[in-house]
């Protein structure tokens, strides 16, 4: 009989218990929280990888080139845009943003990437730092609703039910990962940027999206496609040197 009391006692207060947990994402803060939270034992620290750019023409036509690609968490991407050996390529390093062309560093300016904070360093920073960084960019933490997207439950962060037109991003709900940011055209507030992160797959513990696409003003202009993922690799910090963008190839500089 002592047994049965302790096991009812226990059902009722994991029954009690279900509904707070649910209740504890009534805003943005809480969802990124819970999303650090999540995978903050198990994410990666590094990736690497190769993908393939596809820029969609406005008469139709498509340009593909292969590009490399190394992240390391958080704020650190390397993008060596076509062939390594002509030196071209972008470097966001701790919110900013530095171009290189034929491997001359042509300036640096603030730049918060937040594919790179919601995709991927919210798992591997405080969360206290991915609310900054967030709330610092625009978002309205305080607004958040659930939709459908792509067949799955979404928590949606800074924009009322019905309104596309607020900077805002989505989230799955199931797996707690990043599929789909908002934001209007510094420029001319009527044109809208939509980038959405597709085919997840599992990636040492955790998942990486395969597939990025990128919209304005409702076109789809531009795709990236990854292939050779390989995570929790040594990374050169030479990779990331600003002083100079190094010709050789982001696969030879970093080892497993």
């Amino acid at each position: 009989m002592r047994i049965t009391m302790l096991l009812v006692c226990l059902a009722a207060c994991l029954a009690a218990a279900a509904p707070s947990r649910t209740q504890e994402i009534k805003d943005g803060g809480a969802l990124l929280t819970a999303m650090h939270d999540r995978y903050k034992d198990t994410w990666y620290e590094s990736v690497v990888f190769k993908e393939k750019a596809i820029t969609i023409n406005p008469d139709g036509t498509t340009k593909t080139e292969i590009w490399d690609e190394v992240l390391v968490m958080p704020g650190k991407l390397r993008i060596n845009i076509g062939p390594s050996s002509e030196g071209n390529g972008l470097i966001f390093l701790d919110s900013n943003l530095t171009r290189f062309k034929s491997g001359k560093n042509l300036g640096t300016q603030h730049f918060v990437h937040m594919l790179l904070v919601l995709g991927f360093d919210v798992y591997r920073q405080s969360a206290a730092t991915t609310v900054d960084q967030v709330k610092a960019e625009g978002f309205d933490l305080s607004q958040i609703h659930e939709e459908k997207w792509d067949g799955e439950d979404c928590y949606v962060v800074g924009a009322a039910n019905g309104d596309l037109k607020s900077k805002q991003f989505w989230i799955e709900k199931k797996r707690l990962l990043f599929v789909r940011l908002i934001v209007p055209d510094e420029k001319d507030p009527a044109k809208f940027h939509e980038s959405r992160f597709k085919g997840y797959q599992q990636l040492a513990g955790a998942w990486i999206s395969t597939r990025v696409e990128f919209d304005t003003g409702g076109k789809n202009v531009f795709n990236e496609d990854y292939f050779d993922i390989k995570a929790n690799t040594k990374v050169d910090p030479a990779l990331f040197d600003l002083t100079r963008f190094n010709e050789t190839s982001i696969f030879s500089d970093t080892k497993k």
